[in-house]
């Protein structure tokens, strides 16, 4: 089979590769869509180093097959995989991270902090830009009927992250929530948000990505370099900030904003990977009581919940998507995506 590996520094390379076949407790997956994530340009962009560690994982020595959104159908099973764990044909979603299983993380399903460090799919394994997948059973998170391979890989990473950090912030229909950058994981956010009931603020420096939060559903766009969006978040909300907000953007600016737009008693959840924030402590935290929180993506069960309410509600995830791509379409794919102007984009392997 065919897969697209990162080689760094903006390179991408379709390589052939044995087929997969799985061990015990594994499936394989046929890909039937395979998402792009902002976090996915780090490995695009950086030079590769074989082994370095970075925030406590292990690079691969070998460029592995990138792609951590994977989406499709079971297709061949394990010795030990039992009937109620998978089924040939089964349409499943996968959770991208290897734990060790047993310690307590693991056990939550937080496979992403495990003990002993994880395993990350598209990064130091095998990923899904390609036509098959080996995955442990434990990682299979189903896809209901009612949604589309492409929405059920927005939702094994970006769509999924959004939905976790807006349960983080316990995020109720009377609030109004301030969305920094609306990238992939903002947009969702953004689109989620209004269906929880909230009133949305949506910023970002893109004009094609304000528009697309419009389409998501925002009551207010505002462009960060037009003015104070502070100001401007206060006027809207009758001087007193947003009782919600939400950074996506990994820019160190709209992080400190997003905890000034906050009001006094309010919430403010990081989601966005990298890069640094300078706060005053008493006046931006302490004095105004602020809630500051991280989020990093989600369990198996919030990746489950996060289906299920897509499903119910008949929410339309895949208006995210503004391009579409074939495998040998890769290195178009991420050109474009680097630009960081347009929605989400997504692989079609198969």
């Amino acid at each position: 089979m065919k897969g697209a590996v990162f080689l760094g520094e903006c390179k991408i390379e379709i390589r052939e590769f044995p087929d997969p076949s799985p061990g015990p407790r594994d499936v394989i997956l046929e890909i039937k869509a395979s998402g792009m994530c902002g976090t996915d340009l780090k490995g695009y962009r950086e030079p590769f180093v074989p082994g370095v560690v970075r925030g406590g994982i292990k690079r691969s020595d070998e460029p592995v097959i990138a792609g951590h959104e994977p989406c499709g159908v079971v297709v061949e099973l394990g010795s030990a995989v039992g009937e109620r764990e998978a089924r040939l044909g089964q349409r499943v979603m996968d959770h991208h991270y290897q734990g060790c299983g047993v310690c307590r993380h693991c056990r939550a399903g937080w496979t992403q902090m495990c003990a002993d460090g994880p395993i990350v799919f598209g990064s130091v394994a095998h990923g899904a830009h390609a036509q098959y997948m080996r995955v442990p059973v434990s990682t299979l998170v189903p896809l209901p009927d009612e949604l589309s391979f492409e929405t059920g890989a927005a939702i094994a990473c970006g769509t999924g992250t959004a939905y976790g950090a807006l349960r983080r912030l316990s995020l109720h229909g009377d609030e109004t929530l301030a969305v920094f950058g609306q990238g992939p994981v903002g947009l969702s956010a953004t689109q989620l948000a209004r269906a929880m009931g909230a009133r949305v603020i949506a910023l970002d420096i893109s004009a094609e990505r304000r528009q697309l939060a419009r389409e998501m559903g925002a009551d207010v766009v505002l462009d960060p370099l037009a003015g104070d969006p502070v100001a401007a978040i206060r006027e809207l909300t009758r001087g007193e900030g947003a009782e919600k907000t939400l950074d996506c953007s990994s820019s160190p600016q709209a992080r400190a904003q997003a905890i000034r737009a906050t009001r006094a008693w309010g919430s403010c959840v990081y989601v966005g990977e990298g890069g640094e924030v300078t706060l005053e402590v008493s006046p931006d935290l302490l004095r105004r009581q602020i809630t500051l929180m991280g989020s990093w993506t989600f369990s198996t069960v919030g990746q489950a919940d996060c289906a299920r309410f897509i499903a119910e509600r008949g929410i339309d995830v895949d208006r995210l998507f503004t391009h579409r791509w074939r495998l040998d379409q890769a290195d178009e794919a991420y050109r474009l995506f680097d630009q960081q102007s347009t929605g989400k984009g997504v692989i079609l392997p198969s």
